[in-house]
């Protein structure tokens, strides 16, 4: 594959990751407009408990996604498994966008944002595994690392995409009122418009080298085992492995980017709009780091910079959440929370290609997706409940510890793990 090839196919898949991804985190930025739409009745914090019980609940189709999409990516291709993938997103954007209020079609109303949250968690839950393989078999050996780390460029570009639409509506096109009543429907529609154009782009995309081989030279008997759940269970270390390096890292990402904003706020203090602009500015600086630590991954390994990640979110991610509960101004908040995204890195960066030099081409889709999708819905897609039942508890300061706790699971596994730069499967697909 020629150089402009490769690269066109690795913008490709990007831009519908972020597509996914903006879709995905639009809800969390305008639930605090429409958690009144859909549910009336009681205070902020309770209305908030319910739009993140369904933004959870949707995580919880995060495992059905990654097996069902795993396995069509490893048996049909990563191209087609990715079109699939954004195609869902949008039906679940447009679902959101035309669903009346509370106030109009009553229970209902809550019950199709569930809908269109589990439509979408199914397809999240396929594009995290099939973008993961995508982009590092798609990527030279060398810059495997480098080019790999763009999954959470875009990922994070959706979330920032998200809100800086915020923003646009809160400071110059809408006012409070009308954001509650009808202009939180504005993003929703962006992105299900979005996810044509990504469609298109996946649809011209090549396949990677890595499963056409595979596929040219299995047999049908082999081909039939691709992507099974029997021939995942062959690779019990490497599963083990992905949740275990996911559950902190995961945690400490919801916790610092979709969770951030609604704690700044109703934790902080923090005005709205102030909040917003904070969270905007440092997702875009936290987007730059990603690259340059997937390039110092492939100079000096995987293995090093997560143990960094590890030992570094255990011992400041209390003292950094306490002190942005009492933060007195904007630039002191920016500073800590970018020394938490910083040390976020070392996880976010180079996870995605982690996991997908652990397993072979025949399962590699559905090894990297179904166990990280499980491990997402459990602590990375309970988060926000888990820290607002904290707060409603008055015991604010527990969830601190419980996202301390989770990393240095985590980084037990780091230290005990391989340095997947140095004995990395898809280096044995050529």
């Amino acid at each position: 594959m020629t150089p402009a090839r490769r690269l066109r196919s690795i913008f490709s898949g990007s831009v519908g990751n972020l597509v996914e991804w903006y879709d995905w985190y639009v809800y969390a930025a305008f639930s605090i407009y429409f958690a009144r739409a859909f549910f009336p009745e009681g205070d902020l914090t309770s209305q908030l408990l319910n739009t993140a019980a369904i933004f959870a609940i949707g995580f919880l189709m995060r495992p059905l996604g990654g097996w069902l999409l795993g396995r069509y990516a490893d048996r049909h291709g990563r191209k087609r498994a990715l079109v699939l993938s954004v195609l869902m997103m949008c039906t679940g954007s447009l679902i959101i966008t035309f669903t009346p209020g509370h106030a109009s079609i009553g229970i209902a109303a809550p019950v199709l944002l569930v809908l269109a949250r589990l439509l979408q968690g199914l397809s999240v839950g396929g594009e995290y595994g099939t973008s993961a393989t995508y982009l590092s078999e798609m990527a030279t050996r060398e810059h495997r690392g480098f080019w790999s780390s763009f999954q959470y460029v875009t990922l994070v570009m959706g979330h920032l995409l998200a809100l800086l639409v915020l923003i646009a509506l809160q400071q110059w096109l809408l006012t409070d009122d009308q954001l509650r009543e009808w202009g939180w429907r504005i993003p929703f529609a962006i992105g299900a418009l979005a996810a044509v154009t990504a469609m298109w782009l996946r649809g011209n995309m090549e396949e990677t080298e890595s499963f056409a081989r595979s596929e040219a030279d299995a047999s049908a008997a082999h081909q039939d085992s691709q992507g099974t759940l029997r021939l995942l269970l062959r690779h019990p270390r490497a599963l083990l492995t992905v949740v275990g390096l996911t559950m902190g890292g995961t945690l400490a990402f919801y916790t610092y980017t979709t969770y951030m904003h609604k704690f700044l706020v109703n934790s902080a203090g923090m005005d709205n709009h102030d909040a917003s602009l904070l969270n905007a500015g440092t997702l875009f600086v936290y987007m730059l780091l990603q690259p340059a630590v997937g390039a110092l991954s492939d100079r000096i390994g995987r293995r090093p910079i997560l143990i960094a990640f590890g030992v570094l979110g255990t011992l400041l991610t209390v003292p950094i959440l306490s002190h942005l509960q009492s933060v007195q101004s904007v630039v002191e908040a920016f500073w800590l929370i970018m020394l938490a995204l910083t040390i976020l890195s070392g996880y976010t960066a180079i996870n995605a290609v982690v996991k997908a030099e652990l397993f072979p081409v025949e399962v590699r889709a559905l090894g990297v997706g179904l166990p990280y999708a499980l491990t997402v819905a459990t602590f990375g897609g309970t988060a926000e409940y888990v820290a607002l039942w904290f707060k409603g508890a008055g015991m604010e300061s527990g969830f601190y510890w419980y996202v301390t706790a989770c990393i240095a699971c985590s980084l037990v596994v780091y230290v005990l793990m391989p340095d997947t730069k140095r004995t990395s499967r898809i280096d044995r697909d050529t």
